[in-house]
Parts: C-alpha cells; structure tokens; sequence
C-alpha cells in the first residue's frame, strides 16, 4: 500500500468542490495521470479514501502516486478541453485511452434529404466530417450544443418517413428541438439549419453570431418579421451556450493572465495560458514574501526568459515599473507586448480565475480552504492594511450589571477560530463601565507579549478588533500605543438588532461587504457567544459561593479549600462526609456542608437512629 495516501487524502481536505483537472504525479514530479472533474473536491479525495474499492487499472495508479496538482476552470466543458490538451502535451502513462489514436473522432453531417449532425469513430462514404477530435466525449459536446442550438432532432426518428406519425417528443416541449416530425418544416428551410449549425462548429460562436445578426437586420428591413424573430432567438441560444463556456468565446485569443495570493508567510502567483482562445496551461509558483520587495515584478522577467510571451498579458494590479518591463519584453522578442489590468469584462472574469487558482493552491498547502484566505485578504485590504491579518485577537465585554464583569478574547487564524488561543479574563473594576473594562482587558493581553512560556500570549496579533463602535477604539487607542504602537486596532459595529454592520476606527465607520463582511460577522458572533458564555459560568459559581456562606461554620477559607479540592459544583455535591474530612474541614462543618447539598439524606440519617 501507498504510505503517502494518507497524507494525500489528508490534503486534499480543504480542495475546492469548482470544476478543473487534477494531475497525479509520481515520486520524480512526472505527470502520470490526468483526469477532469466537475467537482475537484468530491473527485480526487475519491482516489485517497481509506478502504476504497478502485478498479486493478486504478490501484496501480496509485501505488506511483506520490503528489498532485489541480486546475480550476469555469466550467466542466472548459475541463474537458483542458484535459486534452494536458494529456496530448504531457502523455501520462496511465491515460491509455485518451492517448490511443483509436480514441480519436469525428463530427459528421449526414448526406441526405434531413441531414443529421453526430459523432463517428471513423470516416465512411456519404457525408462531411469535422474533426479530427481527440476525445469522443469533446465531440459528442460539440454535437450536443449545437444540436440544442439550432433545435435540430437527436432523435431515432427517420425523415421525412415519420412526418406527422407520432406526437413530438420532450425535446420539441422544452424547445430543445423544432419538433422537425411534425412535418412542417420545408427541406429548404431545415437545410440553411445545418448550414449555419456547420458553420457554428467551424468558425465558433463570435462569427455566427455576427452572420445572423446581418441577416436578421435583412429580415427586419425586408418586413420578414417572422425569420427575423426567430434569428433573434437562435442568436441569444448561442449566446447563452457561449457565457456558460467561455473557453469557446475568449476576446483574449493569446494572452497570459497572471494573479498573486498574498497569505503573510508565502506568495503564490498563478498563471493562466490561454492560446487560441483555450486555456492551455497553469502554472503555480509559492515563494517566501520577503523573497522579493516587487515580487511580481521580478517573477514576470524570470518567467519569460525560456518562454514565448504572448501579446497580451493580463494583471490584477499596476506594476512599479511597468514601463520598464514593457520596454523589455518588445526589446527581448522583437515584438509589443500589452501589460493589460482589466476593470471590467472578459478580462476581469480571468484575472479573477487565476486569482482563485492562487488562492486554493495555497489553501491545500496552508489546510484552509479558499473562501477563507481570500476573506482575510479582502479585510486587510479594506482596512489599508501594510499586510494579511493572518493572526486576528476580538474582544467583548459581558456583564450583569456590577455583579459579574468578564471578557472573552477569540483568535481567528487565517479565517479559521483557533480555540487553543482563546482566553477569558475575570474584571476588577468597581462599577459597570465598558470603556474601563476594554482598557484593562488590552493592558493585561498586552502585558504578556513578553510571556514566552504561553506561545499564544506571545505572540503579537496583526489586528485587533473590539466589540464596539468609535467610543470603545479611542478608548483603547492609547493603551496600544503605549505597549505595541504597531498593532492595528478597529471596532466593530452592530445595527440595533445586534448584527454586524460597520467597521470603526477612531474618527469614523467602514462600510464592509463580500467576504470581508462574512468573516467579520463570524468573528463577532464568535467572540460574543464566548464572553456570554463565561459570564454566565462567573454568575453562577458567585451565586453558588454565596450560598455556601449561608451554611454554618463555612466562610471564605472553607470555600476556598473545596474549590481547591474539588474541582467542579457536581464533584462537591457527590461528596460524602469522609470526603468532605479529606479536603480538610472540620466533621461538624462538613456534616453542615453535606445535608445542606443534600437534605434528603438527613432524614436517612434521623430514621437510622
């Protein structure tokens, strides 16, 4: 057995459920297996599951495995094509099938009076044919969207022998079909169907689109409203297939696009290949952050010495020089090359694919998932701040007016509570008053940053955030300058309804939404369950204490000897009289103490006697 399966499944936990191809690799790096998956997640953790019962083909495989990678895309189709396209450049061992040129097909468009378009193993008489393919199932794709879009019959039906002999089929229903066995489509009309559909397959989904919206304006002006309204649908079906597809439909024919994910500790910078159109191609890099001050900088100079660069190359922010590098790269390939920030658009989509490629490559590497990292860098980013606020402290007050005063203090790693780091604090203040409160609660954290025995408690969070609006940061403001001028210090805001609802600094509020706002909600949800929670705790060992000092021959001492004994309100409560002795109190008082918790046995006690 694979000793690494484990350690792989264990991985793969945080992989994302989006679409993509994963690429197993053995112990040397090679790729020795590429497959797509509509959801990453569900499918590669299907390899690493203990006790899971896999095919003779499958377990081999795996016995090689000793790492993998992963692409996410946009859809299952544009997986599909990025799949053959990896294993026709890398050819795995282990994809016989795909490899084989027996697997390769074609499309082809029946020679008759109602042509059919379908997909065929091999060339035969009678017919044209489109391809070569090299996957069936990228062809039977094609076959199957455009099918939907001109409503041509996948049916078994045959024409124009089934006209009119039974009722149309689901197809014709849902318009998926133009229900062609009705037998009131002319031959002419159905074959300028197939025409266009040939055409659609040939040039993609930008020219047809072009072609019919000149001939449905032809229409409109010859008064031929019908065709042209039925122009305008077919127009807005190939649209629709083209947005759930975009592969097919890519305003960036060759273009690199290229995003970096920032998690304090490592920079991960993804690159997205994209040629013809298609993505071909990723690459992931994770580098040290203090590696570089402009890493992106120095890793686009350093990634395009051994490789053609394309005309376009796609970021998600402005360099420092961007002059500089443009003025290289047209020097170094003797051609011009756009440095391109897309605000909007095709453009935007694509940064922002590359961007969550970063993020989950180092999500599985840091055992987070995607969602998280990226909400902690889009806080850091609302608040300006200089980096990730991987290590977040929030503190919350609770109190029953001046009875009991505590506060709870939660840690959020890398957007993920860590509650091995949570404390609670115990208040000393004379009177009810929060900004009191808050102040001490700082001071004392903040006391044991130099507390190396706690690994917590010495470590210097890289925000805090407290349960409260403006009042509460001025508050606390001069507190942190004193001790660690450098943390960043925010509040945050509720509505009147006790749900988030802003970000406060000292002078003013931060309208937060997206992701940002979901992980600031969590926080302070968290950190208020966790200082209610101990207040009620505190409440209810003040009420039980002063119900001890109500029994004869207890005070404070007394007290403090059980609760040093015993370590719970139930362990007491079960104690027996001999136990009670043990703890070291006298056997009258603990006689006191042991019927007053439990006076139902007093009357055992008389009855005995």
């Amino acid at each position: 057995m694979n000793q690494r399966l484990q350690e792989l499944h264990e991985k793969t936990l945080n992989l994302t459920e989006s679409s993509g191809v994963y690429l197993m690799k053995n112990q040397q790096g090679e790729i020795i297996y590429i497959g797509k998956a509509k959801n990453l997640h569900r499918r590669v953790s299907s390899y690493f599951r203990l006790n899971a019962e896999h095919s003779p083909k499958v377990e081999k495989m795996l016995s090689h495995v000793d790492d993998y990678d992963f692409i996410v895309t946009d859809s299952e189709y544009e997986a599909l094509l990025l799949e053959c396209s990896l294993i026709k450049q890398h050819k795995p061992h282990y994809n016989i099938l795909l490899k084989d040129d027996k697997g390769y097909c074609y499309i082809k468009v029946s020679k008759e009076d109602y042509p059919r378009i379908t997909v065929e193993q091999e060339k035969t008489s009678g017919g044209e044919y489109i391809g070569t393919y090299t996957s069936h199932f990228t062809a039977k794709a094609a076959v199957e969207e455009v099918n939907a879009v001109f409503g041509l019959p996948d049916c078994r039906r045959k024409f124009p022998q089934s006209f009119g002999k039974a009722r149309p089929c689901l197809n014709y229903s849902i318009k998926r079909c133009i229900g062609l066995c009705r037998g009131k489509i002319s031959k002419q009309e159905y074959q300028e169907r197939i025409k266009q559909a040939v055409q659609y397959l040939k040039s993609g989904s930008q020219d047809s689109v072009m072609r019919l919206q000149k001939e449905m304006q032809q229409a409109a002006e010859e008064l031929n409203f019908e065709k042209a309204a039925i122009l305008r649908d077919r127009i807005r079906a190939i649209e629709r297939a083209a947005a759930s597809q975009n592969i097919l439909d890519n305003a960036f024919q060759q273009a690199d696009v290229i995003a970096l994910a920032d998690n304090q500790d490592k920079v991960c910078i993804s690159v997205l290949i994209y040629r013809n159109g298609k993505l071909q191609d990723k690459y992931s890099f994770t580098f040290r952050e203090q590696a570089e001050e402009n890493i992106l900088e120095a890793f686009l100079i350093e990634f395009y010495q051994e490789r053609d660069i394309p005309e376009k190359i796609l970021l998600e922010k402005e360099l420092a020089e961007p002059e500089l590098i443009t003025k290289l790269f047209s020097e170094k390939f003797s051609s011009s090359v756009k440095l391109v920030i897309p605000k909007r658009g095709t453009g935007l989509e694509l940064v922002h694919l590359a961007k969550r490629n970063a993020l989950e490559t180092i999500a599985v590497q840091e055992k987070r998932t995607g969602k998280e990292l990226l909400a902690v860098e889009a806080l850091g980013k609302l608040l300006g701040l200089s980096k990730v606020p991987k290590y977040i402290e929030a503190y919350d007050i609770s109190n029953l007016a001046s009875e009991v005063m505590v506060a709870g203090m939660v840690v959020f790693e890398n957007g993920r509570p860590c509650k091995k780091a949570y404390k609670r604090f115990q208040l000393n203040q004379p009177e009810q008053n929060d900004y009191a409160c808050m102040q001490e609660v700082i001071r004392r954290r903040l006391a044991h940053l130099q507390d190396k025995e706690d690994e917590y408690f010495s470590r210097v969070p890289d925000l805090i955030l407290l349960d409260g609006g403006k009042g509460h940061v001025n508050a606390v403001f001069p507190v942190v300058q004193e001790l660690c001028p450098q943390i960043p210090l925010f509040g945050m805001v509720k509505d009147s309804r006790h749900r988030t609802r802003a970000i406060a600094t000292g002078n003013r509020e931060i309208q937060i939404s997206g992701e940002a706002f979901f992980l600031i909600t969590r926080i302070q949800d968290e950190v208020h369950r966790y200082s209610v929670a101990y207040m009620h705790k505190k409440h209810k060992q003040e009420s039980f204490h002063s119900e001890l000092l109500a029994i004869s021959g207890v005070g404070e001492k007394t007290i403090q000897k059980l609760m040093q004994y015993f370590k719970t309100k139930d362990q007491l409560r079960q104690a027996e009289i001999q136990d009670l002795q043990k703890a070291g109190i006298p056997r009258k008082t603990a006689e006191n103490i042991f019927f007053y918790l439990n006076p139902e046995k007093k009357g055992e006690e008389n009855s005995c006697v």
